[in-house]
C-alpha cells in the first residue's frame, strides 16, 4: 500500500534526522512502494563494479542510497521553522 508522499522529484529537501542529519539536496526519485527517497548527495555508498570494456580494471562507483520519507522535509518549511525559533540558518 503506497502512501501518499509530502515531497515529489525535484524539490529541495533537508535531512532532518539519521546520521545523514542536517544534509541538504534535490530529491532524485521517490520510491512510494517503500517509502523512500533518492536525495542528491546524500546517503553515498560505495558500488563495486565488475570488469568490463569501460573499466578494465574494475571500479568503486559511488552513488546515493535512500533515505526514509519521515527523515526528510521540504527546505521551505525547514527555513520558515528556524525563522520563527530565531535559529541561525543551516
Amino acid at each position: 500500500m503506497a502512501v501518499k508522499s509530502h515531497v515529489k522529484k525535484g524539490d529541495e529537501v533537508v535531512v532532518i534526522g539519521g546520521a545523514e542529519r542536517g544534509k541538504r539536496g534535490k530529491i532524485l526519485a521517490v520510491l512510494e512502494k517503500n517509502q523512500r527517497v533518492v536525495v542528491e548527495g546524500v546517503a553515498l555508498i560505495k558500488r563495486h563494479t565488475r570488469k568490463s570494456q569501460q573499466h578494465p580494471q574494475g571500479a568503486i562507483v559511488e552513488r546515493e542510497g535512500t533515505v526514509h520519507l519521515s527523515k526528510v522535509m521540504l527546505a521551505s518549511r525547514f527555513d520558515e521553522r528556524a525563522a520563527r525559533r530565531g535559529a541561525p540558518k543551516s
